[in-house]
């Protein structure tokens, strides 16, 4: 099932794409994205390979020419259907074992074989912890531990913004069964502190939703006699247009901002579909934020439009989150990061065109399937995918780039097989991803430990 690359105005120049399998070559895609300047081609580490930023990453340095080495505790991680790794370490998980995690990162960098160690998921929040054993031996740009472990709670981000005076939805925060259901006011969105792809989310409408949401916390162990292990959060449900920004900063000061709507769902709260725009006002709130933080490296943000004109923040995520968008509107993130990384102080970049659309054909399909399509709407899916046809008319394949990196339609057919064969597998196998590579409150609470090493 292969992916239409219909390419957007460059701004530059306009470029004809004939290949309608993937990406645009590597050349003329080097020339769409404004980037900082880097000192010539780089060994960089990216610590895990599971992720759709991580994936997405890997891409865009692999086009400049990096040299990638990657580090997954799966062997069947999306970066192993890569030809720009150059070489995979299967690691510890960071999830169970984050002492030994971090033990075989310091050993691959006391090979002194790395430039860089780019962070695009959650092990950040382990290197921010660690600073002191990382500074000066690989490049790296993460803020103090206090400033990341803020945003990488829910509850620790929401405080954020009521202190600067940023709008969110209304919010309670509550710690037991007891005050969640006396906070609660239909509809809602009941969030746990810690989780990422939609994990720990729950949308209550009714008492009913409300009664599973509860039994849900119950079962992951994050409730004991009612009281729950860490800070829940109770927001009101707003409907609007959902937004995600992402930015650089370099030591406080925003360097690089990118931004984009979503047009068209997946699933585990990702995007099929998206379309580039940058909201001033985001860009404003997201730059307030990394100021009063003295942010350095890679914040993203996502906000809801309640009237469609004025944007509610409701998430944080310490990292670049999908940077292909960006990339491909003109705006290179990851190589920003990677010159702050190395202690450049750059430019700032301008901004990225708007009106660029984007799309991920696995997210697509699963989302197809998640929403109860049966073997002929993913038939269907998939030949508009294949041909740029419907909603996917000049559109652009993000994670998937089969036109210069043929090894990355192995993961995307093996979906496709697998959904082919029971549509209904979409409710389960976006939870595959969800894996060791990610924290949750056990390993979270186990780094924050004084006594951590």
């Amino acid at each position: 099932m292969l992916m239409h690359g219909g390419l957007p105005q460059t701004g530059l120049a306009e470029v004809e794409n004939n290949d309608k399998t993937g990406l645009p070559d590597a050349g003329r895609m080097s020339a769409m994205a404004n980037a900082a300047h880097t000192p010539g081609l780089l060994r960089v580490l990216v610590p895990e390979g599971n992720s759709t930023s991580a994936r997405e990453a890997i891409t865009i340095l692999g086009l400049a020419g990096h040299r990638i080495e990657v580090c997954d505790p799966s062997r069947y991680c999306l970066a192993m259907f890569s030809r720009f790794v150059r070489h995979f370490h299967r690691c510890p998980p960071l999830r169970d074992d984050p002492a030994g995690y971090l033990a075989f990162i310091e050993k691959l960098l006391a090979a002194g074989r790395f430039d860089v160690l780019l962070p695009t998921h959650e092990q950040g929040f382990l290197f921010a912890r660690s600073s002191e054993r990382l500074s000066g031996r690989v490049g790296l740009a993460l803020p103090g531990f206090e400033s990341y472990r803020m945003v990488q709670s829910k509850a620790g981000f929401s405080r954020l913004l009521h202190r600067l005076g940023l709008p969110q939805p209304p919010t309670q925060i509550v710690t037991s069964e007891n005050e969640l259901r006396a906070a609660m006011r239909f509809p809602a969105v009941v969030k746990t502190s810690v989780g990422t792809a939609s994990r720990g989310v729950w949308f209550a409408h009714d008492v009913r939703d409300l009664d599973n949401a509860v039994r849900d916390i119950r079962a992951t162990g994050l409730s004991t006699n009612g009281a729950f292990a860490d800070e829940v959060l109770v927001q009101d449900l707003v409907t609007g247009p959902i937004g995600k920004a992402q930015a650089v900063f370099c030591h406080g000061r925003l360097l690089g901002f990118h931004g984009y709507r979503r047009i068209a769902a997946g699933v585990g709260g990702g995007e099929a579909i998206k379309q580039s725009a940058v909201d001033s006002n985001v860009r404003m709130q997201v730059a307030a934020i990394g100021a009063h933080l003295g942010w350095h490296g890679a914040l993203s943000v996502d906000y809801v439009l309640s009237d469609r004109t004025k944007p509610l923040l409701i998430d944080c995520n310490p990292r670049l989150v999908e940077p292909m968008s960006g990339y491909l509107a003109g705006i290179d993130l990851v190589g920003l990061l990677v010159a702050v990384s190395l202690g450049q102080t750059p430019t700032p970049l301008p901004q990225g065109r708007d009106g660029v659309r984007t799309h991920l054909a696995m997210q697509a399909l699963l989302g197809c399937a998640s929403r109860g399509g049966n073997r002929r709407d993913l038939m269907r899916e998939g030949w508009h995918l294949a041909t740029g046809g419907g909603a996917y008319g000049g559109s652009t394949e993000e994670l998937t780039p089969v036109g210069q990196d043929r090894a990355s339609i192995v993961p995307l057919a093996m979906i496709a097989i697998a959904l082919l064969a029971r549509p209904k597998l979409a409710a389960t196998l976006p939870k595959t991803g969800w894996g060791a590579h990610l924290l949750d409150l056990k390993s979270i609470r186990t780094i924050e430990r004084a006594d951590f090493r």
